[in-house]
């Protein structure tokens, strides 16, 4: 019997205001796994439809990626110019053209402090929010009381994180350094206090669970290496083949957080996973690619992070960090010592790591309660009345 190759129909989509290109077909694993590696490619919950931005290279690239396994239909599909919803239009600044010039001197003042890119465009971004919001005042007329009716303002309105507004801080401190004439002084400008918050960690048998449930074996390489190597997931999607020896049983993380190289143990059994992995899928320069040759995306991970936890009916909300949390904490339970366990993660302060001392549960389930203390102290006194139980004095 002569095998039939499935159907994809591209159909114009217009989305959130935007013009996008549909693709209908019919329920297909197969093709689920590719469309999912589309970095671009997302889910419509109401219109039940993948889609990709509408463009002409978007449209090469479906073809590209679905030549193999399936037949294109485009002909429901009509070219149209993107339709955006004013709304959703990217909004201009309102600077002046001084205003401009010092920002970008900002950010070339920033590069050549060697800060990184996500840094320098975070910390550009918050002090350009902040100039356009006194775009009426000179930048030497600029105090204290402006930045804190600039927080007062646009950080509640927008619902910012206190972390958020620590950067934001960071970011003022230096841009008053770069730009001495403002009256912002330095000593006043205090970061509030960073939130306690313990981490979000798996068990041991939630991982597994999380892997055993993880079909695609793309992701299931991605979810087992993020938690064994405790990497953060731009230390992975910067993992390039040289960086892996099998040989030596090691994996080399290159310039992460803080321009920081390390080296961590690879664990045995991920091995024949990560060998099997690049006999099926062959990447050229980086461990783990889209379907363009460039890098995996973040949020393709994330994705089927989620989704596979939820197969996995684990109830907690798991991200990728959610598996190096899990995996400095399991190390911690496991009797490593905390100072190897920094140097595994990678953190340049003790303090970052000590966290993890708080969500172990070994020793905090070795503890036995007071109220359990107190009834066997009661039951040892009183013999007349062995084993007095709380439930019986329970009364309707």
């Amino acid at each position: 019997m002569k095998h039939t190759s499935p159907k994809i129909q591209l159909v114009n989509l217009v989305h959130k205001g935007q013009s996008h290109i549909g693709l209908r077909f019919r329920y297909n694993e197969d093709l689920l796994n590719i469309i999912r590696d589309i970095p671009l490619a997302r889910w419509s919950k109401t219109h039940r439809i993948w889609y990709l931005p509408y463009s002409d290279k978007n449209i090469e690239l479906i073809h590209n990626c679905f030549k193999k396994d399936a037949i294109i239909d485009s002909k429901g599909l009509s070219k149209q110019a993107v339709v955006l919803d004013k709304k959703k239009q990217k909004r201009q600044r309102q600077l002046s053209e001084e205003q401009k010039l010092l920002l970008n001197n900002f950010y070339k003042y920033l590069r050549g402090k060697r800060y990184s890119k996500s840094t320098i465009d975070t910390y550009t971004f918050f002090v350009a929010d902040f100039i356009e919001f006194h775009n009426n005042k000179a930048v030497d007329q600029l105090t204290n009381r402006d930045v804190e009716l600039f927080i007062e303002t646009v950080f509640i309105q927008r619902n910012y994180s206190i972390s958020t507004q620590r950067q934001f801080i960071s970011a003022l401190k230096l841009f008053i350094v770069f730009e001495p004439a403002t009256h912002i002084n330095s000593l006043e400008l205090l970061r509030p206090n960073k939130d306690k918050k313990l981490p979000n960690v798996l068990s041991q048998e939630e991982v597994l669970d999380l892997i055993r449930h993880t079909k695609n074996l793309k992701h299931k390489t991605i979810t087992t290496l993020l938690y064994s190597c405790g990497l953060r997931i731009s230390e992975l999607l910067n993992l390039k083949l040289s960086d892996i020896d099998t040989d030596r049983k090691q994996l080399y993380v290159k310039n992460s957080k803080g321009r920081k190289d390390r080296v961590v143990s690879l664990a045995n059994t991920i091995l024949p996973v990560l060998k099997t992995y690049y006999m099926n899928y062959k990447p050229k320069q980086y461990l783990f690619e889209g379907s363009n040759g460039k890098k995996y995306s973040h949020e393709s991970v994330r994705q089927f992070i989620r989704r596979n936890s939820k197969k996995a009916q684990i109830k907690k909300v798991v991200t990728p960090h959610t598996l190096r949390h899990s995996y400095a904490t399991h190390l911690l339970e496991n009797g490593v010592d905390i100072r190897y366990i920094q140097s595994l993660l990678g953190h340049s302060k003790p303090e970052t790591t000590m966290i993890y001392t708080h969500v172990r549960r070994k020793d905090l389930m070795d503890i036995m309660n007071p109220l359990d203390v107190a009834l066997e102290k009661l039951n040892h006194r009183d013999k007349t009345n062995p084993n007095v139980l709380i439930s019986r004095q329970i009364t309707r």
